[in-house]
């Protein structure tokens, strides 16, 4: 009797059915454990973003906020094929919204989250042609420590396989009226990139 292996597509599902119970760290999460992450064997951009918030926790769906809104405006697309996981993926560095700051704004993502589930995610995902990294966190792990303006700036020295972007919270908006090239500059190259990859198939 001969056994079936399983297909790619086949241990992707697998493997995201074990993420999304993953309840590792659930003790230290103040809305418990939610981890969210949209991704398919096929996908050919991949999100790599900080952690849910709590608009995104509550729906169960990444980016369901104000912040997902100025995202798809910068990368020019529509919500549909935004969460359409045939072509974009989204697998932040933490999959659960990890509480607020005394100060205010959200807390850095759980450590534990990304050194357990990332590499094995990925590894069945070969299809990426372009990964966008969103903010601090994301770009410290694949990048190593740094400035994230800097490489916003300088977003050509990562092509074709990374692309840096500031984290799309309201903040931004102040940091952009200070880096009009970022309109200017950075916006239309992301739209293009990332127009002609979706356009490939």
């Amino acid at each position: 009797m001969t056994l079936s292996v399983p297909s790619p597509e086949e241990r992707l599902e697998a493997l995201l059915t074990e993420v999304r119970a993953c309840r590792v760290c659930e003790a230290h999460l103040p809305l418990g454990a939610r981890p969210l992450i949209h991704a398919s064997a096929t996908s050919r951009i991949l999100i790599a973003s900080q952690a849910p918030g709590t608009k995104a926790h509550i729906a169960g769906k990444s980016f369901y906020d104000p912040s997902g809104n100025r995202l798809r405006d910068w990368l020019g697309i529509s919500e549909d094929i935004f969460y359409d996981t045939r072509q974009i993926a989204i697998f932040p560095m933490g999959l659960c919204y990890p509480g607020r700051l005394p100060k205010g704004g959200d807390n850095p993502p759980r450590p534990e989250c990304a050194p357990l589930w990332r590499r094995r995610v990925l590894s069945l995902m070969p299809d990426i042609r372009l990964t966008l990294l969103v903010g601090s966190y994301s770009q410290n792990h694949v990048l190593g420590r740094g400035s994230v303006t800097e490489r916003v700036r300088n977003f050509r020295d990562y092509l074709p396989d990374h692309f840096p972007l500031p984290h799309p919270s309201w903040r931004t908006g102040v940091w952009e009226r200070k880096a009009p090239w970022f309109q200017e500059e950075v916006i239309p190259a992301l739209r293009e990139r990332v127009h002609t990859i979706l356009a490939e198939r």
